[in-house]
């Protein structure tokens, strides 16, 4: 059953909408960013990178195994993991315009022998048992309709012995005021909880990783400070109704404090 009131193809087309601003405007990369103090000059692009290495260092990912990385937008990520660690990469996105997108830009960075994008749902993947050596999910679970579903076809295509590496932004308890940062998204989860849902799939959980201050309060602040900074042209290019509900969801997402709000980096292995 879906856990959600949007249907699929709505789900794309709200990213064939929304990633050419991410695209130009952000580096193409559609997670957040890690900054480790007020004073860390890094750029969007530079926190993004080292948020993404990360997470995948948790993986222990070696040159040459097959990484699948579910829901990779706009592909900077799978990109940037290509490069850095000798990986090949499977991309999945269940946008179009993404996955055209992702796949020229794989092109024009000289990976393409190693990364390659397709349009997909990680619900029902069209990969074969035991296909992918690791995976990744950043920040795509929380448009997962079923989530149990699409852990269980990680844990399927996933060799055993092989992780999973996965990341959003949790609320800090059960008690907290976090909601979902727009309507099309899950209601926030706790750790406890996200736990529980990969050892239900079969999972063995190796690490949890809660970074919500160099996360999630500040990309909250440099986010908003750089969509701010670029209205003027979102607006005359994307339009000044869909520059504001970018803006909206920002805020909506990023109003509270770490006391509410933390982000979760978690692996978890397949006996």
């Amino acid at each position: 059953m879906s856990e959600l009131s949007w249907t699929p193809p709505e789900v794309a087309e709200f990213y064939d909408g929304s990633s050419p601003m991410a695209d130009k405007y952000y580096s193409g990369y559609q997670h957040l960013g890690y900054w480790y103090d007020d004073r860390d000059e890094a750029t969007l692009e530079e926190a993004s990178q080292r948020l993404t290495r990360k997470i995948v260092d948790t993986l222990g990912l070696r040159r040459g195994e097959h990484l699948l990385d579910a829901g990779c937008g706009l592909g900077a990520p799978a990109i940037h993991i290509a490069g850095e660690y000798g990986a090949r990469v499977t991309g999945i996105t269940i946008s179009p315009v993404e996955a055209a997108r992702a796949q020229a830009r794989a092109d024009e960075s000289g990976v393409s022998d190693l990364v390659r994008f397709e349009v997909g749902d990680y619900h029902g993947l069209t990969h074969p048992e035991n296909h992918f050596d690791a995976i990744v999910a950043i920040e795509s679970l929380f448009n997962a309709f079923d989530l149990g579903k699409a852990l269980l076809e990680f844990h399927r295509v996933l060799r055993p012995g092989g992780c999973v590496a996965f990341s959003e932004m949790i609320k800090t308890s059960t008690a907290s005021q976090a909601k979902k940062p727009f309507p099309q998204a899950r209601e926030p989860m706790t750790a406890e909880a996200w736990v529980q849902e990969f050892e239900t799939a079969g999972f063995v959980v190796e690490e949890q990783v809660q970074c919500g201050r160099r996360v999630y309060v500040n990309s909250g602040r440099r986010y908003l400070e750089h969509h701010d900074e670029m209205s003027g042209r979102l607006s005359e290019e994307f339009g000044a109704e869909l520059t504001a509900d970018i803006r909206q969801g920002m805020q909506n997402g990023f109003h509270l404090g770490p006391e509410d709000v933390s982000y979760l980096i978690l692996c978890a292995r397949k006996q």
